[in-house]
């Protein structure tokens, strides 16, 4: 059980390094998304992987419980990641609106040289 969650720990964790390293907006965006849900499976199985055990105390006595503040950690990880990401979109989408392009690594004077190589064809 632990192998399966840490490989796919592992895979969202390089998932989401990949999709960083792209050169377009919506990507990058994704690729933020995996790794925080890469964090929000460690976190929560920081808590110990057990089924079928009360949150906090059994009814029978037994001392075998799960840890609670993992899952408050991921609940309060899930409300800050799901705001980054609307500010992320909001941001990309402005950027896209006001470049026409999604790319992240725009020359600001890009446009400029496009323009001065046109008026040298013309001449």
């Amino acid at each position: 059980m632990e192998f399966i969650v840490a490989s796919g720990i592992g895979v969202l964790t390089a998932g989401g390094v990949y999709l960083l390293l792209r050169l377009r907006t919506f990507p990058v965006i994704i690729g933020l998304a995996l790794l925080s849900y890469a964090v929000n499976v460690f976190l929560f199985a920081s808590g110990r992987l057990a089924i079928d055990q009360s949150p906090i105390l059994s009814p029978y006595g037994d001392a075998s419980y799960s840890d609670p503040l993992p899952q408050a950690l991921v609940l309060t990880a899930i409300v800050i990641s799901f705001g980054m990401t609307a500010v992320l979109v909001m941001m990309g989408l402005g950027a896209f609106l006001e470049s026409e392009s999604d790319r992240i690594d725009i020359d600001p004077h890009e446009g400029e040289r496009d323009d001065a190589l046109e008026a040298e064809e013309r001449a």
